[in-house]
């Protein structure tokens, strides 16, 4: 006799986060968490690209650069699977350029590290 049952339905969002650092991935990993989101973090572009489930996310947190690629590019690759979620851009180097190109690219926010949790928070939201 199986005494297996059905996981309960969950109602909370869902977010992937692209960091390569692991310090700042797990503390925004949780600090997402205690935002009500399901977290999948990657520490690179490519394994979340190949992940075929983009469509499963309701927002994208992103650092601008990657070992294998950037945040740009992580969200163009997602757009072109047409999704259409909230995406946040993280960035230790902002600049006019930089800031002008992640608006264009989509991006809702555009927040400079180090990150404040409150930054964060607020921009989930707009």
């Amino acid at each position: 006799m199986s005494n297996s049952s059905p996981k309960p339905m969950t109602n909370r969002r869902r977010a992937v986060l692209v960091e390569d650092d692991e310090a700042v991935r797990r503390s925004l990993q949780l600090l997402l968490h205690a935002q009500g989101y399901d977290v999948r973090s990657y520490a690179l572009a490519a394994p979340f690209l190949l992940d075929p489930r983009p469509d499963e996310t309701d927002l994208l947190v992103t650092d601008f650069r990657l070992p294998d690629g950037d945040g740009l590019g992580v969200l163009r690759a997602m757009h072109r699977t047409g999704w259409a979620g909230r995406a946040v851009l993280i960035t230790a180097y902002p600049s006019p350029t930089l800031i002008d190109s992640a608006r264009t690219c989509g991006f809702d926010a555009i927040l400079e590290k180090p990150l404040r949790p409150n930054e964060l928070v607020g921009a989930l939201v707009g």
